[in-house]
């Protein structure tokens, strides 16, 4: 489903910062133009990991651009697969030594994750590859 999103154009020392509007405090970045859609669809994919989400539909860019937060940069239309957001959370029983949650629970706060949405983006990760 294609949604807006809100880019704030980077430079030479500064990535392309990304705002998306129909998922309230969900933001990414990217160096690159053309890797925005990708870091888009992982940046919603994490932002509903875990939680008990209706996925909104997308708001209309008229209604977005007429809002003064959303002057100076520049809108995209991402086709984000809702079919890889799945807001219904799984709650398991696992076990791990307490060094290592300790350092999950540290970057996880650091990186604005809940421990959750950081061991389900490291378990993705690892099957992708």
């Amino acid at each position: 489903m294609l949604y807006p999103v809100y880019v704030h154009p980077g430079d030479a020392q500064h990535a392309h910062g990304v705002t998306i509007p129909d998922f309230p405090w969900c933001f990414s970045a990217a160096d690159e133009w053309t890797a925005l859609p990708a870091q888009v669809q992982e940046a919603v994919e994490v932002y509903c990991e875990g939680e008990d989400l209706v996925i909104p539909p997308p708001t209309p860019l008229e209604e977005l651009a007429a809002q003064p937060e959303y002057q100076g940069g520049v809108w995209l239309l991402v086709d984000i697969d809702l079919g890889r957001v799945n807001p219904k959370a799984i709650r398991l029983n696992i076990s791990l030594p307490e060094c290592l949650v300790r350092r999950i629970d540290d970057y996880a706060k650091a990186h604005h994750l809940s421990r959750s949405g950081f061991l389900a983006r490291a378990a993705s990760r690892a099957l992708e590859q």
